[in-house]
């Protein structure tokens, strides 16, 4: 109908529901262990999301479809749950590479657990069902994208000359793509996206990835002065 891929989604209410008790738990553990920069980046780009999916997708590109719940709550809802999970996991990767792995998988872990709770015992809460073609759009984040990471690669190529290391663009592009990926494929293997993997392939490079190398130099100016783990070749 868009063209390009079809971002959709099938769930049932308690899906919402679990999911939010998820993103308690999550933000008790950022609270927890003082993350709190990813705590208030994770706010932050859950309303960018929201603005951007809402506003942008929904009522200006007509590209976001909704039924079976309230197009704004559920909406804030699903622009929060991503923009808090997926913006702060990716700033403690910036944060800390050395604990990757916890973060990592105490996130999918949370993902799985959710959904597949969900469709176990959620058959009479309800079913929603989301979609949003990408056609309008990807071209343009692809664009940012590139021009994201085309100013990072000048600017290590400039790095290296003068004898300093630049950032690990490998390390800086599997952050943009495994945080989505893993994302995506919860999605899939779980049964709430549709089967094939086109969305899946699509989504992973462009959609978080597109974000990461702006991220990151937001992370660098606010820790200014600080250790940086993510330079030097991987």
């Amino acid at each position: 109908m868009h063209g390009g891929v079809i971002a959709a989604r099938t769930f049932t209410l308690l899906y919402v529901w679990l999911d939010l008790g998820w993103l308690a738990i999550f933000l008790g553990a950022l609270v927890l262990f003082r993350k709190y920069q990813a705590l208030v980046v994770g706010f932050l780009a859950g309303l960018l999301y929201f603005i951007v999916d809402y506003g942008v997708f929904f009522r200006v590109l007509g590209t976001r479809v909704v039924t079976g719940a309230d197009t704004f709550w559920l909406l804030l809802w699903m622009s929060f749950s991503y923009g808090i999970t997926n913006f702060a996991w990716m700033w403690l990767l910036f944060e800390e590479k050395k604990n990757w792995v916890e973060w990592s998988v105490l996130i999918v872990c949370g993902w799985l657990a959710v959904a597949l709770l969900s469709q176990n015992f959620g058959a009479g809460s309800g079913a929603v069902t989301t979609s949003r073609g990408t056609g309008t759009y990807h071209g343009v984040m692809a664009l940012i994208l590139f021009v994201g990471y085309a100013i990072q690669i000048a600017l290590n190529l400039r790095d290296k000359r003068s004898g300093r290391p630049g950032v690990n663009l490998l390390w800086l592009f599997a952050i943009g793509v495994g945080i989505q990926l893993a994302w995506e494929a919860v999605l899939l293997l779980t049964g709430i996206r549709p089967a094939g993997i086109a969305t899946l392939i699509e989504d992973s490079l462009i959609e978080t990835n597109l974000g990461v190398p702006y991220a990151y130099w937001i992370f660098r100016s606010v820790n200014r002065g600080k250790p940086v783990e993510l330079t030097g070749s991987p």
